[in-house]
């Protein structure tokens, strides 16, 4: 489901038996994009962990929806690292998530 570049495709086996994307696989989908976003928005890119994740559902996602993530870091800094990311089909926004990150000691 998952390509880079924060698109992806809702497939079958991303759905429950009636055809929604599971709200499960985005909060997989907001894990891997905002944390992706967050530690190679450094240089070196930074070593972070999820600390905590927090996700509104406003819609919904059926198999065929092309689901579009975008991301946004607020900070990236010595011990934590902060970032929110809005799920969209077509020009409809679904859902919004946020995450906490711990990063690791080198």
């Amino acid at each position: 489901m998952l390509r880079f570049g924060d698109w992806a495709f809702a497939e079958k086996k991303h759905c429950n038996a009636r055809g929604i994307v599971h709200g499960g696989v985005l909060g997989t989908l907001a894990d891997i994009a905002m944390g992706y976003s967050a530690a190679f928005s450094t240089e070196p890119p930074a070593p972070i962990v999820t600390t905590s994740q927090a996700i509104d559902y406003a819609g919904k996602a059926k198999q065929g929806d092309w689901i579009e993530v975008h991301t946004d870091v607020q900070k990236v800094g010595r011990r934590t690292a902060f970032a929110n990311c809005y799920f969209h089909v077509d020009s409809n926004r679904i859902a919004r998530a946020s995450a906490v990150f711990s990063v690791v000691a080198s």
